[in-house]
């Protein structure tokens, strides 16, 4: 079954008849949603399931929910979590018990998608922030070394797979020392690649063997001076594939965000002729949803077996029985009162 190289977002709380038209004609090969497409649980599950009936097959769908600031799902209907750093903090008083609840964490989190059809989450962040960069990873990030958010990361990815969600590590190769913020302007990182491989890319390495990636929209001078890496074939070519390792399933960040220039058929020709597997677009803005998909081929050869293979990952979740789990992170998190 053919579906195109593009993961969309929609407009509102259900599908409207020219959504449904346009899933249906290009045949997304996954969907994400976000705080305005989620007002109750029996609403989200009638969407999740509109938007693969409109695809025609069982799509991939995908949310950021981290926890902090980042987290599309809320109270009162759904639980609160920390930022990412409240993980870190535990784990420099014990790497023991910040293990545990960054891995009990997302496997809380976990059920919550999984009982909503929500199969992907972007997280964990993998960022390593450097003093004075912008604050658009700030306390998402675990840690401002390496060391700490490759242990936590993973117990957190971890806790997602075991719950049949399979995680996003993001943002590849690293934004970290982004000095503004994406969303709004493009970050250009000066430092040499000997620091970025030291700093920027250990986590991404050491997590590897994740089943999906998200790019950087942030130019490196040391490696392309003239393009972000999510356009850069040499940054994808030779730092995300070859040095970093990673040969799994790779997403465009959102091609709406203003550090990318161009048209939007223009950033997703160039994404993805850079060598990202698929692109990403966020706002549900359906003539920006035509630009793409006019740009957007069918998912086929080496993306194609990566897809195959990101996908295989996603299993039945384990036992869980969640109040204990709830009532065990509380009192992990407790600790740093």
């Amino acid at each position: 079954m053919s579906v195109s190289a593009a993961i969309y977002g929609c407009e509102g709380l259900s599908l409207t008849e020219a959504e449904k038209r346009f899933f249906a004609e290009v045949r997304p090969w996954g969907f994400i949603i976000f705080a305005r497409n989620i007002e109750t649980p029996e609403q989200v599950k009638r969407l999740i399931g509109e938007l693969r009936a409109a695809a025609g097959h069982d799509a991939p769908v995908l949310i950021d929910q981290e926890g902090g600031r980042v987290a599309r799902l809320r109270p009162p209907h759904w639980r609160a979590y920390p930022a990412g750093r409240r993980f870190g903090e535990l784990y420099t008083r014990s790497k023991e018990l910040g293990i545990e609840a960054a891995r009990l964490g997302a496997r809380l989190i976990a059920a919550e998608l999984h009982a909503l059809g929500i199969n992907v989450d972007c997280l964990p962040v993998l960022d390593v922030p450097v003093p004075g960069a912008h604050d658009v990873i700030g306390d998402r990030a675990y840690g401002l070394t390496p060391e700490p958010v490759i242990a936590l990361g993973r117990a957190a990815a971890e806790g997602l797979l075991a719950g049949g969600v399979l995680p996003v590590i993001k943002h590849i190769p690293g934004h970290g020392r982004a000095g503004v913020d994406s969303h709004l302007s493009l970050p250009v990182v000066d430092a040499d690649r000997a620091a970025l491989a030291a700093t920027d890319f250990a986590p991404f390495k050491a997590l590897a063997d994740m089943p999906l990636a998200m790019t950087a929209h942030v130019v490196y001078t040391a490696l392309d001076a003239g393009r972000p890496a999510t356009t850069s074939a040499k940054v994808i070519s030779e730092v995300i594939r070859r040095d970093i390792g990673f040969d799994g399933f790779l997403m465009s960040d959102d091609l709406s965000m203003q550090a990318l220039a161009g048209t939007l058929a223009e950033r997703a020709r160039a994404s993805l002729a850079a060598g990202c597997d698929i692109v990403l677009h966020c706002n549900g803005k359906m003539d920006e949803m035509l630009a793409i998909a006019s740009e957007a081929p069918t998912l086929a050869g080496k993306a194609l077996a990566r897809s195959d293979a990101a996908l295989a990952r996603l299993a039945p979740p384990a036992p869980l029985d969640e109040s204990a789990g709830v009532a065990r992170l509380d009192e992990l998190l407790s600790r740093l009162a």
